[in-house]
């Protein structure tokens, strides 16, 4: 075994690389023409940085690390960042920025794959052009005339971020609307729509979409009942479209899901493109999304900034927001003149993006009596002891912690009995699917002790011991399937829910609820890869809220447990949230922040400052 495959196996041995990584660290190898231990190693590591969802590498996490090589008491060193960054530089197979080689190092000693790298400058660079737009036409006493309409004062909140939200969208060709839930993300973009519609000699050509199925048929959802709300004109409420798609669909996905129809070539035909749930969108996407937009659409982002990152790759909505502090003090003027009251104590902000991002504050769904709101707000600030207190308290009726000895099972089990005495009562397919979402088992994991797999058969068990089910069986009534592999034949999606349901001749289908709230129906033999889902990860339920939440974690430690993870699965909860955990790690958690390492944050707030600068990792400036 050469030097190469020592270091590669020690790494193995510790489960800090994957055999993916080590066949992409020979590859890479074998490119340069010999088996070197600090190109392979390098290649390793930043091959599973991406596969855990990070952008690069950043060096100084592993330089001068020690690890044993399991064969004695051999250890391996890595070298120092300097010597690392040095010998790197002397490959043919890593560049610096700008050239065409299979891995990049940048100007602090970042590692990226060449396509990560690429994705991160052009989605930088598109979001600063956009946001360096200015909007030509805009007749500004129209605009404020329908400000006032349509955000009335009310006194119930010194300053009406909606309203604010509104009025930067209109002047501005990127606008990010980050809030919690309740804080009216949806609600607002109607208004806006209608502000827009207005500025419009004729109708503008708007989307709607989400990266999934089920956040896309919320956002349908929540703009047809808002537009019914609404005082608008006829003219107006027809220009507001109701449909909303798939990202994926949007862009004209194929099978592989990699390259889309529309591209910087063959542009989307919008004016305005409306995109729910981008913490949900990971880099590759989100650039590909906005090399498709023509370049004078306006885009809105909707998110919220302290959610989950994506599955893969980036956490692009926090970067986006980065440390917003408020706007320009010329913008900020401006919004005041528009909106005709002032913005209050907020602060001032001068980077490239600052205009172009509101903050919703004031949750219309969580009230200060509201136990959800308040330890969303504990978990958000990282105040591990005001969690537990809130948690430990009776004075609110909303969220409940279940003792350390009690099983996560008898409660999930009692809760989904509910839902499958309404499916043996032979409802309907839209009162099935109603029940079922009254409730979720969510989980930190999907394998180990109480992660999904787990859980899942667990449920299962007890509800069949209850009589509610028959789990020896592979299909029964009410068993609910999330579907994990996209099909796009069959226009099923990685996570598409569906529930069986048994018809009047007895036979079973698998029943999915479409965006368009049809129903359609499938033989099981027909679908593509599924599991069952009395349980689904927290990552899973994003885009979807439920009546009551259970969030179980672990017994042990783990790096995805952070507070973004809790906050996450606590806001799935409409009117009661449980948990059931240990109190060590629920403080670890609240403790731990997620850390996606990549150079996008820096990039777009301090703009081309850090690329200017003169480099000597090559030896070499960037021209």
């Amino acid at each position: 075994m050469d030097a190469l495959d020592r270091q590669l196996y020690a790494f193995r041995e510790q489960q800090v690389l994957t055999e993916l990584d080590l066949q992409f660290a020979r590859f890479i190898c074998r490119l340069e023409g010999k088996a070197s231990p600090v190109l392979g190693v390098a290649a390793a590591l930043v091959s599973n940085s991406t596969m855990t969802g990070h952008i690069c590498l950043e060096l100084d996490e592993w330089s001068g690390r020690e690890i044993k090589t399991g064969e004695g008491d051999e250890i391996v060193s890595l070298p120092g960042k300097a010597s690392w960054i040095s010998a790197l530089g002397e490959t043919q197979v890593v560049g610096h920025p700008g050239d065409y080689c299979p891995l990049v190092m940048d100007e602090k000693g970042r590692l990226y794959l060449y396509r990560y790298w690429d994705y991160e400058q052009q989605l930088a660079s598109d979001l600063l052009q956009r946001a360096a737009q200015t909007i030509s036409g805009i007749d500004e006493d129209r605009l404020t005339k329908s400000l006032q309409g349509l955000f009335p004062k009310t006194g119930e909140v010194a300053t009406d971020w909606q309203k604010v939200a509104a009025a930067v969208a209109a002047l501005k060709g990127l606008s990010v609307i980050s809030g919690g839930p309740g804080t009216g993300k949806t609600t607002t973009v109607v208004r806006i729509l209608a502000l827009l519609v207005e500025q419009y000699e004729t109708p503008p050509a708007i989307a709607l979409a989400a990266p999934t199925g089920k956040a896309a048929a919320r956002l349908q959802g929540s703009i047809r009942s808002t537009k019914q709300r609404l005082d608008l004109g006829p003219a107006t409420r027809d220009a507001i479209p109701e449909h909303a798609v798939t990202l994926h669909r949007l862009l004209g996905g194929g099978h592989n899901a990699v390259s889309f129809r529309h591209n910087r070539g063959n542009p989307l035909p919008l004016d305005v493109l409306i995109l729910d749930e981008a913490s949900m969108v990971d880099l590759a996407l989100m650039s590909k999304l906005l090399q498709a937009l023509p370049e004078k659409a306006r885009l809105i982002l909707l998110g919220d900034r302290n959610q989950l990152a994506s599955v893969e790759a980036g956490a692009v909505l926090g970067d986006i927001c980065g440390n917003w502090r408020g706007f320009s003090p010329g913008f900020r003027k401006e919004l005041e003149q528009l909106i005709c009251e002032s913005l209050g104590d907020m602060g001032q902000d001068a980077g490239p993006l600052s205009d172009s991002i509101v903050e919703l504050k004031h949750s219309y769904r969580f009230g200060s009596e509201s136990g959800i709101g308040r330890l969303a707000e504990a978990v958000n600030q990282g105040d591990a002891e005001q969690v537990i207190q809130l948690l430990s308290s009776d004075a609110y009726g909303d969220i409940l912690w279940h003792a350390e000895d009690e099983s996560p099972i008898e409660a999930a089990a009692t809760s989904y009995q509910v839902y499958l005495e309404v499916v043996g009562d032979g409802a309907g397919v839209e009162q099935v699917f109603d029940a079922f979402d009254r409730f979720r088992v969510l989980c930190a994991t999907r394998q180990g002790a109480l992660g999904v797999e787990e859980m899942n058969v667990a449920i299962s068990s007890e509800l069949d011991r209850r009589g509610l089910i028959r789990a020896d069986h592979t299909w029964y009534p009410g068993r609910p399937v999330l579907i994990t592999r996209n099909d796009y034949n069959l226009h099923l999606y990685n996570g598409d829910i569906g529930i069986t349901m048994q018809l009047p001749d007895g036979s079973l289908r698998v029943c999915f609820r479409s965006v368009d709230e049809t129903v359609r129906h499938f033989s099981p033999s027909r679908l593509p890869q599924h599991e069952t889902v009395f349980a689904m990860t927290v990552h899973k339920s994003q885009g979807s809220e439920f009546e009551r939440v259970l969030l179980v974690l672990p017994r042990a430690d783990s790096p995805i447990l952070t507070r973004e993870l809790i906050y996450t699965g606590l806001t799935r909860a409409i009117n009661t949230f449980e948990i059931n955990a240990l109190q060590s790690f629920i403080k670890v958690a609240v403790q731990r922040r997620l850390s996606r390492i990549s150079g996008l944050k820096e990039r777009l707030w301090e703009g081309n400052k850090a690329v200017s600068e003169q480099l000597s990792l090559f030896g070499k400036e960037i021209e």
